[in-house]
């Protein structure tokens, strides 16, 4: 027999709202389960933007039965119009005698006003059962929510000797086959994904899920002059929306193939990793993946659009110059380094996953 605790049945939701992996921005992943008599009689998750929220479809599935049963759902519930009516509402309309919240909800809209609607209907509200779990599945939400900017996670993969590629600019593959399918997972849950002009001359990535799952980020390429191979499989728009930055002005010639081909081009005087995260934010981003060379990545750090970073480490050594993994950031001494915090070292297959959180994300 199944153990209905409240840990377990918060794990429950935070397992449905990850069906949604990568399709609700600028929303939360959200999950919920109906619980009466020690049996869950109903349950629903968040899908995406303009849709019911997932207390909706909970209550929908247990219907009548909903009367006097306790609700979990990992994120405070909305008590405000959106898109969809206020989820309390639901709750209260449904009779509900008890509803169990992961996390309270960082977005001033909510903020422990949805809790305190609950209480004022008689409803017993119990918050921050598995907390730390649900902050971690809406972490770029609540970043988002926080700092007006998507969650930057800067991903590379490196020799043990510190190279991304050889002095030739050769790097493929650095990594193993299961290395880069935890790429293509992590690509499934972000909403851009973003490279340098140089990345795309060199290596004509796809930036795809490689089919690992039906979302594809919207792939971002960053290139001042423009100056670009005019066949490359970004281009392909069946495959998935590719946006191009660049100055103003820039090739007229390729500019003019390319928005035949349906790709999205837009100019930006000062074209910076901000300016590109603040455009990402206005259309909706949570999370965005930046997997450029060392110059773009240390510009992005320096400028403080990068939170978490992804390093694969690979047990090889190429040794000579090289490419290094990060750029010139100006520091001149050791006291003068990034530090990273909750970091993470995981096994993956025979290469090796850094993770870890930025404590510093710039020198401003």
């Amino acid at each position: 027999m199944i153990n209905l605790d409240d840990e377990s049945l918060m794990h429950r939701c935070l397992d449905l709202a990850k069906k949604a992996l990568g399709k609700t921005s600028p929303n939360p992943l959200v999950g919920s389960v109906v619980v009466k008599n020690g049996q869950i009689i109903g349950s629903g998750f968040h899908p995406g933007a303009g849709q019911p929220h997932a207390e909706v479809f909970a209550l929908r599935e247990a219907g009548a039965e909903a009367a006097g049963a306790t609700v979990y759902v990992n994120l405070e519930p909305c008590n405000h119009y959106g898109r969809t009516p206020p989820c309390t509402e639901a709750l209260i309309g449904a009779g509900v005698k008890k509803v169990v919240v992961g996390m309270v909800d960082p977005d001033p809209r909510v903020q422990g006003g949805g809790i305190d609607r609950l209480r004022q209907a008689g409803i017993e509200v119990v918050v921050g059962i598995a907390e730390a779990a649900c902050q971690e599945l809406n972490e770029a939400f609540c970043h988002r929510v926080l700092h007006h900017l998507p969650l930057g996670i800067f991903k590379y993969a490196m020799t043990l000797d510190g190279k991304i590629a050889t002095s030739t600019g050769h790097s493929s593959w650095v990594t193993g086959a299961v290395a880069r399918q935890r790429v293509h997972h992590l690509r499934a849950t972000c909403d851009a994904v973003i490279i340098g002009g140089n990345t795309l001359r060199r290596d004509h990535p796809q930036l795809t899920t490689h089919g690992v799952a039906d979302h594809n980020p919207l792939r971002v390429v960053m290139s001042r002059s423009l100056d670009l191979p005019a066949v490359t499989p970004l281009w392909d728009q069946t495959i998935a929306k590719t946006l191009v930055f660049t100055a103003p002005g820039t090739n007229p010639q390729l500019r003019s193939s390319l928005l035949a081909q349906g790709v999205e081009i837009i100019d930006l005087e000062n074209l910076t990793p901000r300016g590109v995260m603040a455009n990402l934010y206005e259309r909706g981003c949570a999370s965005v993946l930046w997997e450029c060379g060392g110059n773009l990545g240390a510009q992005a750090i320096a400028q403080g659009v990068v939170q978490k970073i992804w390093a694969f480490i690979a047990p090889k050594i190429i040794g000579g110059a090289g490419y290094a993994p990060v750029g010139d950031l100006g520091l001149k001494f050791m006291t003068e380094a990034l530090e990273l915090e909750r970091v993470t070292l995981e096994a993956v297959d025979q290469d090796f996953l850094f993770q870890g959180y930025l404590t510093v994300n710039s020198k401003q």
